[in-house]
């Protein structure tokens, strides 16, 4: 619907077609509804908000772009609040390159005694 002059938006993200905000108890109560109706657990649009930070974060999202996503000011808002997540991912990427190294030939070169499991070279075949 296009509604030229008429539009009244300025920003607003829930609105009418004319761009008019809508109430925040009408949209609060929206949410509510739509939550239950999906099961979804119980919680705030803000909750949702947070929600959708963790899960990013969680999956490996760059810290950069969940800042963006949430319109913080700086990387160091996100950090500070999600500090907790941002450990575990770390923990989680440091675990997933320690998975691709082969175990059993990195544990054994270390700890084998020296010379063992070495077999000597061939000799050189001499000519006939």
């Amino acid at each position: 619907m296009n509604c030229g002059t008429l539009w009244e938006g300025d920003g607003h993200v829930f609105t009418y077609e004319n761009g008019a905000p809508l109430r925040p108890q009408y949209v609060t109560r929206l949410f509510e509804t739509l939550r239950s109706e999906i099961g979804l657990p119980d919680m705030t649009l803000h909750g949702l908000r947070h929600m959708h930070a963790s899960l990013l974060l969680a999956s490996g999202t760059d810290i950069a772009l969940v800042s963006k996503r949430l319109g913080h000011s700086s990387i160091s808002i996100t950090s500070d609040i999600y500090t907790h997540l941002i450990g575990d991912a770390g923990r989680r990427a440091a675990e997933g390159a320690s998975a691709l190294i082969p175990r059993a030939s990195a544990h054994t070169l270390h700890t084998q005694p020296a010379g063992a499991g070495m077999t000597k070279a061939p000799e050189p075949a001499v000519p006939a």
